[in-house]
């Protein structure tokens, strides 16, 4: 019994026991609600409750490993969403980001209000925010802000309404507000045809007078039409792919890839829509390349002048599943894949180019975050003055987190390519919440009964309304001011809360992707959203 006690007092033993108990209790699920990950805080507040029942009153996990997992976790986190996070600014998504920042500032002032009329700890009331928003980055920012073990307490207690109460209201509020999941559906299949238009490839034929013996150069083709021409096939020869100086005449066939509109153009331009195969010649390939050499990374493909230097079109460029169409101004990121139509002779020299290695892409390296997480902490560091004196810092994990978004957008600097292979990321993602959760929780573990004595079981209430206040805000503004689509407003919504269980309880209510969609858009701002709330509602 003596050697067991030993053993729970032994800090690396303690780590790793319960990172292991917390993972199999996050696998627990019951009716499809399991806590996942975040378990593992459960069972490090048992672990410290027990520990001090038991007397350790000393005990504690080193605080460095606190540390460490908090900057391996913030900085994949930004990793993963910068690239996203400034797209979405590009996109047409505002409505749904505004909602999502409104679902976060709606509970921090829910927040604020009721620790001020209930007079509870400040330090607190930041974990109950966290807690009801189920963001663990929002509790590692309230904690390095307020440095205090308080708010793992409050992150605790609000957390497993947090969890239950998103997937409640996702599922009750078709039938609250009167809404038909399937007319839903058919609405945003309708405007998602409308707005996101399809690449297709076309073949057409040269009839236009106007165009005969004019090269491809002097047409402006992919300025006039936006739409990549492929190949070209002169009657009775073999086809071969595009250069600014192929002379088209009367009766070639052109084959060209773009839009509806895009290809609309085309028509006009050159000729009529044929049925008339251009098969490949033995000189013509059309192949994929990915993306892996150091050296054209950040350039655009107008730079890199494909059709003068290897007599190249780049018709596709896939990126993070997406498919963009190529333009002069496309500026190439690592892992991206491009779709080239060249000439056999010249696919040696497309290979060593773009390099075209999936093992140099999926292979991790530790140097960008080595480097990333430097560059946070000094970016923390960073104190901006204020009006009166005081000054404003983005502390440790907005530093880092800054510094992700934006190193993750910039792609390279110098020789290091700012690029995390998805599997790393979400392996080192995992680790660094692991290390950063189970001392967080042994620390509140010892001050869980005297909280509760405290304040009683008001803090659960009060969870439960940070939770539910802000669903009722965002979904009454979005579904009778925004109009917003009702599928994508309830995945705007749990990306707001930052609640994978809430958009998995809509998965299961709708076959369109509208819920995944909006929640992608709105995640990375929810993410920055809740970091910067927790840390001012941490520093009061």
């Amino acid at each position: 019994m003596e050697m067991f006690l030993q053993l729970l007092q032994t800090d690396y033993v303690a780590l790793f026991a319960i990172i292991a108990f917390g993972i199999l209790l996050g696998k627990v699920s019951v009716k499809g609600v399991s806590f996942g990950l975040s378990a593992v805080i459960f069972v490090a507040m048992f672990y410290g409750y027990l520990m001090n029942a038991l007397g350790y009153d000393d005990f504690a996990i080193p605080a460095i490993i606190q540390k460490i997992g908090l900057l391996l976790f913030i900085f994949t986190i930004g990793m993963q969403a910068g690239p996203s996070f400034f797209e979405a600014f590009k996109s047409q998504g505002s409505k749904l980001i505004i909602l999502a920042v409104l679902s976060v500032a709606s509970g921090g002032i829910v927040t604020f209000l009721l620790g001020w009329i209930f007079d509870i700890d400040f330090k607190i009331a930041v974990g109950l925010l966290t807690g009801a928003l189920t963001s663990t980055p929002g509790l590692a920012a309230a904690i390095e802000s307020s440095q205090s073990p308080l708010a793992s307490i409050g992150y605790g207690i609000a957390y497993p309404f947090g969890v239950i109460g998103v997937i409640l209201f996702v599922k009750l509020a078709p039938k609250i507000f009167g809404i038909s999941v399937e007319e839903a559906e058919k609405r945003y299949e309708e405007e998602a045809t409308a707005d996101t238009p399809e690449l297709m490839n076309r073949n057409f034929i040269v009839t236009n007078d106007n165009i005969d013996g004019k090269t491809i150069g002097e047409l402006n083709i992919r300025f006039m039409t936006k739409a990549n021409i492929s190949r070209v096939m002169e009657p009775n020869t073999e086809s071969k792919p595009p250069t600014k100086e192929t002379i088209l005449h009367k009766g070639d066939l052109v084959k060209a890839v773009g839009t509806t509109d895009a290809l609309k153009r085309v028509e006009i331009l050159l000729g009529e829509v044929t049925e008339t195969k251009i098969p490949r010649s033995g000189l013509h390939e059309i192949r994929w390349f990915v993306v892996s050499s150091r050296n054209i990374v950040g350039k655009t493909l107008g730079e890199l002048d494909l059709h003068n230097n290897f007599l190249a079109t780049v018709t596709r460029v896939r990126r993070a599943g997406l498919e963009l169409s190529p333009r002069p101004s496309t500026r190439l990121r690592f892992g991206d894949k491009l779709l080239v139509s060249c000439t056999k002779g010249n696919v040696a020299g497309m290979t060593e180019l773009f390099g075209d290695s999936i093992k140099m892409v999926e292979t991790p390296s530790f140097l960008p975050v080595a480097l990333g997480i430097i560059v946070g902490v000094l970016l923390g560091k960073l104190e901006v003055p204020l009006p009166g004196g005081s000054s404003f810092s983005l502390g440790l994990t907005g530093g880092v987190l800054m510094a992700a978004l934006g190193l993750s957008r910039l792609g390279k600097t110098g020789p290091v390519i700012w690029h995390l292979p998805s599997s790393a990321n979400a392996l080192l993602r995992q680790f660094g919440l692991l290390l950063f959760l189970t001392p967080v929780g042994v620390g509140a573990g010892t001050k869980l009964v005297a909280t509760i004595s405290e304040y009683g079981f008001q803090l659960f209430g009060i969870g439960a309304l940070i939770t539910l206040i802000p669903m009722l805000i965002v979904t009454i503004v979005g579904h009778f001011v925004f109009k917003v689509n009702f599928l994508s407003l309830m995945g705007a919504l749990t990306g707001g809360m930052t609640s994978t269980p809430g958009l998995s309880a809509m998965d299961n209510m709708t076959e369109s992707d509208a819920p995944q969609v909006a929640y992608a858009t709105v995640y990375p701002f929810a993410l920055v959203a809740i970091i910067i709330c927790a840390q001012i509602i941490g520093g009061l």
